[in-house]
Formats: C-alpha cells, structure tokens, sequence
C-alpha cells in the first residue's frame, strides 16, 4: 500500500470522527429511561416446600345393608355434588314401603272409628245424666258410662299413637329407599373404586373414594423457629411449577410439632385457578418470612453498571447523567436494596446507560417532544 493510500485513509477516518462529534453536538440531549429510588418495606424471607391438600376427601360409604346392582361411576370421573355413584337392590325395600304405607292407612281408618266410638259414649253419658232430677237416674249407671267413656278415649289415643308409628315407619322405609342410591356428598373426581356389582355391602362400608380436587389449599411444614412470623392472615407468596407468583393467606397453625424434623405443619389459603392440572400433594414453593420487615431504600436493578469490580449508577442531575458509586445489600423483586450512595427521590437511568459518558446531557424518554413539537423546532 503506498504512502498515499494511507494518507487518504487516515484523512478520511479523521473527518468521519470530526462530523461523528459534530452530530452527537448537534443532536442534543441522549434520550434514556429512567426510575426512582424508592423507599419501600423489605421482608427477607427463605423458600419452604410445600404441597396442595384438598379440603374435602375421603371414603364415600353406604348408609344401608344391601347387594350393589349398578355402579355408575369409574376412576378419573368427574362428579357433582348430588350425583347417583352406586344403586343398591331395592325391590324389598320398595316392597317395605309400600307395607308400611298400608299400615298407616289402616291406621287412620281406624282412628275414625275410635272418634266415633267416644263420641257415642259422651251422648249416651249425657242422656244419663239430664235424668238426674227424675226416679229414673241411677248414680251407678252414670259411673259405669264414665268409664266407659275413658275407655274409648283411651283406645282413641292408642290408635293415633298407631298412626304415629305406622308413619315414622313409612318415613324410615322411605329414607332406606332413598339411601339405596349412593350419592356424591360433594363435587370431586373418583379416585378408586372399592367394590363392584353383586358385592354386598354392610353400613359403613367404603364403595368409592372421592376427591374435591377445585378446593385446594396448601400446607407446608415450617421450621419452629420460623413458625412465630406465620400469624393467621399474614401474606405470603407462593408458586406452582412453571406458574407464575401469586400470595396466599395463613388460615392456622397446626399445634403438633414433628419432634424429628423439628417443623409445624401451616395451612394456607389461595384462589387457585380450576386447572385440570392441580392435583392434591403437587408441590408449591412458599417465601416464608425469616425477620421482622424493615424500611430500605432500593434501586432498580437494570440501574447498575460493573465497571472495575465497582458497583455504579447514572445519577441524574441538572439534565446530565453523572457516576454515582453505591453500596448494595439484598435483593427483592426487581430492585435491590442501596446500603450507601443513594437516596429517596433520585433518579437514575435504567435504559441507555452502557453507552453513556460522565457529564453527558440525557433527557428522559417521556420527556421527549411530540413528533409535531420536533418536526416544528427543526423547521
């Protein structure tokens, strides 16, 4: 290459950097984004492992003796409360009420008789006893006629009592027959089957397992010595696997303490979306709190620049961005807690800064002129 060539490019690198300066010169203030430093409350807190627990499940059990005659149900179903799971053979039982239905109407036809029966008493009583002023009253007729008189009232009674018995007994066989049909005591998903068609099944016997799966809550076993910050309705966050952060609700303190992991078991209550995906015992991480919480000045952590093992920030002042060193202690969210170097109120720049020269002039992007303000000022 001659000595020519490189004189031209040299001359030609020269001026491009002079018009580069003039431009930067001419442009005016770096457009950048900015954020406060703010003062906030911090709570430090340590993750604990927790897991979903359905609020209701359990072993759904027949109330009456009898053989099983259809299942209407499999593992994996959904049901609703109210929902038929299991018919039991009810031919004698519709047999018993219908006996018993009988029973009641022989009854109450029979109470009609009675009433009949006293009613007569009572007139021939009174007959007997508007005679009392003539020769023809006789004292011991009116007493036998009393008498009998308490004996039909008294048969009267046993036969209404009668009625009440053959009632209750038809209200027993009705509830039998009603009870043939096992039904779901709440919405769930069957999670197993422990019987199946032409079993016999005695009061109390398990037939299937449910689980309400759309009203979960978490519980976690929390050390003991971190169990003191969990009063009920304190906040905490939590996240599912591949879920976002949400906050759920200390509802109680379990008093039984696991003497070999030293942990109290702590339920808490959240608005879980219906997922199809949640199942009870899935795992949940909890932020537990570790301390009381505390006022700290933070700063956002896009704000901070590495530059020789020294933590810095663009502090701006008077419409110019100026280093400012500064002192981080912990991490929360997005920010991070400033020990020394800065305080409320100052602004920082967050976007632009790695391109950034101490005293140059910034302005902050929501400060910039409208389109029309800056085509006008150009003209």
């Amino acid at each position: 290459m001659s000595i020519r060539t490189i004189s031209s490019a040299v001359v030609a690198i020269m001026l491009l950097a002079t018009m580069t300066k003039a431009h930067a010169q001419n442009s005016g203030p770096t457009p950048v984004g900015v954020d406060a430093v703010v003062s906030e409350e911090l709570a430090q807190t340590m993750p604990v492992l927790g897991r979903l627990v359905a609020e209701r499940a359990g072993v759904v059990a027949s109330r009456i003796n009898g053989p099983i005659g259809v299942f209407n149900v499999e593992v994996g179903d959904r049901v609703e409360a109210g929902d038929i799971l299991v018919t039991l053979v009810d031919n004698a039982l519709l047999a018993l009420r219908d006996l018993w239905r009988a029973e009641l109407l022989e009854a109450e036809s029979g109470v009609g008789t009675r009433e009949a029966e006293v009613s007569l008493r009572q007139q021939e009583l009174k007959r007997l006893e508007d005679l009392k002023s003539s020769s023809a009253y006789s004292p011991a007729r009116v007493a036998d006629k009393r008498q009998e008189v308490a004996i039909a009232e008294s048969a009267l009674g046993e036969q209404q009592a009668a009625v009440g018995i053959a009632r209750a007994n038809l209200r027993l066989a009705e509830i039998n027959l009603y009870n043939a049909e096992i039904r779901a005591p709440y919405s769930g998903v069957v999670v197993a089957r422990h019987t199946e068609v032409g079993s016999y099944v005695a009061v109390g016997a398990p037939v299937v397992t449910l689980i309400d799966d759309r009203s979960l809550e978490i519980e976690a076993d929390v050390p003991t010595d971190r169990v003191a910050g969990l009063t009920t309705g304190t906040l905490v966050s939590f996240k599912l696997p591949g879920d976002t952060p949400a906050t759920a609700i200390v509802r109680a303190t379990i008093p039984d303490e696991n003497p070999l992991t030293r942990t109290r078991s702590v339920r808490f209550t959240a608005s879980l979306a219906n997922d199809v995906t949640l199942a009870a015992n899935q795992s949940v991480t909890l932020q537990i709190p570790i301390g009381a919480p505390r006022e700290v000045v933070t700063v956002h952590k896009d704000a901070i620049l590495e530059r020789g093992g020294q933590r810095t920030v663009y502090l701006i002042v008077d419409g110019k961005a100026e280093v400012r060193p500064v002192t981080l202690g912990v991490a929360t969210g997005e920010r991070f807690e400033v020990i020394n170097g800065l305080k409320p109120g100052d602004v920082v720049v967050v976007r632009g800064n790695e391109r950034l020269r101490p005293g140059q002039e910034v302005v902050p992007n929501d400060q910039l002129p409208a389109p029309d303000d800056a085509g006008s000022t150009a003209g």
